[in-house]
């Protein structure tokens, strides 16, 4: 490993991350490091790492390859390995225009969950295919305190539960995660979303990211949000033939997603570059020992 490491800031709609470009997975990110890098007080601070390596290079993407140079090796901010992450995404696309590996206009990102199909605009937004949502058969239920609320289960590619509530405030701290029960829907833990109506079309919502605690959003969960909004209110474009647009406001800015009759979700906000550096040699050493 080397003794000195480049590193970039990002955030999507505030949903921030530490870039770490390893084109040949030359790194060894255990979850301690990721932890490490992702402490707000100790270390660079964020959400989650964004490991950048050319999918040829990585085991779990080569089969990709062909289709995607590039895998989004997606680390959440406790170290844990994370199938998706939908503001990482645009975040991972700016970060590949940033280094002049691409320009304005399409390009595929290789993910856990997936090829991504992903297009920057002239305007500086990002728009990122998110796949299909899948949403599990069975009633789920999240509990806050003594409040109680029946949840949607939507799956994209990553688990979410996603309940709507009066007040956002009603969420509580969700400085740890929401129980939901029952406890097997979701064995390797969920997101939870919380969510309020602003008008026609247009929600907001908080969220608890598995791994990550609250974040200011989440791209995946957007997602499931307007899925799961647009079902409550009787709506699928794959039986209307109707694309269905959703605003989704979240705490760090806005997202605009839509499903299309063939079930393809879109998912267009912001992805900003917000510094660059050198990760410390002698912290380096501590961190990854």
């Amino acid at each position: 490993m080397s003794t000195r490491i480049a590193f970039l800031k990002g955030h999507g709609t505030e949903n921030d991350f530490v870039i770490v470009p390893d084109p040949e997975n030359a790194l060894d990110l255990s979850p301690a490091a990721v932890a490490a890098l992702c402490d707000r007080r100790a270390g660079i601070g964020g959400d989650g790492v964004l490991h950048v390596v050319r999918s040829a290079a990585h085991p779990e993407a080569r089969g990709m390859a062909a289709e995607a140079e590039w895998f989004m090796d997606y680390r959440n901010g406790d170290g844990s390995v994370a199938e998706m992450c939908g503001n990482g995404v645009r975040v991972f696309a700016r970060y590949l225009q940033h280094a002049g590996h691409v320009a304005e206009g399409d390009l595929t990102i290789a993910t856990r969950a997936g090829v991504k199909t992903v297009h920057i605009a002239k305007d500086g937004d990002i728009t990122v295919g998110m796949g299909r949502a899948r949403l599990p058969e069975g009633d789920v239920t999240v509990t806050v305190g003594e409040h109680s609320w029946p949840a949607r289960n939507v799956n994209m590619g990553n688990p979410h539960a996603v309940a709507f509530v009066a007040d956002l405030a009603h969420a509580g701290d969700l400085y740890a995660a929401p129980p939901v029960s029952p406890a097997a829907t979701y064995p390797d833990g969920v997101n939870v979303e919380f969510v309020v109506d602003r008008g026609p079309r247009h929600v907001a919502m908080r969220v608890h990211e598995r791994g990550s605690g609250e974040t200011r959003s989440c791209g995946t969960g957007a997602c499931a949000v307007a899925v799961a909004t647009a079902r409550r209110d009787g709506t699928d474009p794959a039986v209307t033939g109707t694309p269905a647009t959703y605003t989704v406001d979240v705490p760090g800015g806005r997202l605009v997603i839509t499903e299309r009759p063939d079930g393809e979700i879109e998912m267009t906000g912001p992805a900003v570059i917000v510094a660059g550096g050198e990760i410390d040699a002698e912290w380096l050493a501590h961190a990854f020992g």
